[in-house]
């Protein structure tokens, strides 16, 4: 078995988890749920626990990294399926621990960590579903550190969704096919 590998992008709220979900669940094999997800407030927790309730707890194997997707897809079993949700807190927390550590984060540091990212993806026999925002078709931030952040999150969306065999956007709960099979 190769590499399958899916970008589920939309709005908030626009249903690309639940239907990111919704396919993973129909294919056969292990189901790892990889949460990027980091607790920060009781608001969060109270999200983070909802959407736990939401996958079958027989069916789903919930793994939480903020940081190294790549060293957790190296350890799924072949044939299995691995929904990773989501990009966007992936990049914030990218972002969030490169300011702690004083590390000038940027572009091109986001381009190297999405191809590693699709590297280590194409050697997994397996699908791998990412999940992430669409955050570009709104306004323009007021402030520097949001566009960066906007910027970053559009740059990977497009690095993923070159490499991916399947893109969908989900809008209003509805998915539009924009590469790959319908």
């Amino acid at each position: 078995m190769s590499s399958k590998l899916v970008l589920v992008t939309g709005g908030a709220r626009s249903g690309k988890s639940d239907y990111a979900q919704a396919r993973a669940e129909v294919i056969d094999g292990n189901h790892y749920f990889l949460a990027t997800c980091p607790v920060i407030d009781s608001e969060m927790d109270e999200r983070i626990e909802r959407h736990k309730a939401d996958r079958d707890g027989e069916i789903w194997q919930t793994i939480e990294e903020e940081l190294d997707l790549v060293r957790i897809i190296k350890t799924l079993k072949p044939k299995s399926i691995c929904l990773i949700d989501c990009l966007t807190l992936w990049i914030n927390n990218l972002l969030y621990h490169a300011e702690k550590s004083s590390y000038a984060f940027n572009e091109n540091s986001m381009k190297e960590k999405a191809e590693k990212l699709i590297i280590q993806a194409r050697k997994h026999h397996g699908t791998i579903i990412f999940v992430s925002n669409e955050v570009g078709m709104g306004i323009v931030p007021d402030n520097a550190d949001a566009r960066l952040y906007r910027d970053l999150v559009g740059r990977t969306n497009r690095i993923i969704a070159a490499a991916a065999d399947e893109v969908i956007l989900v809008s209003c709960g509805l998915p539009l096919f924009l590469k790959g099979d319908t």
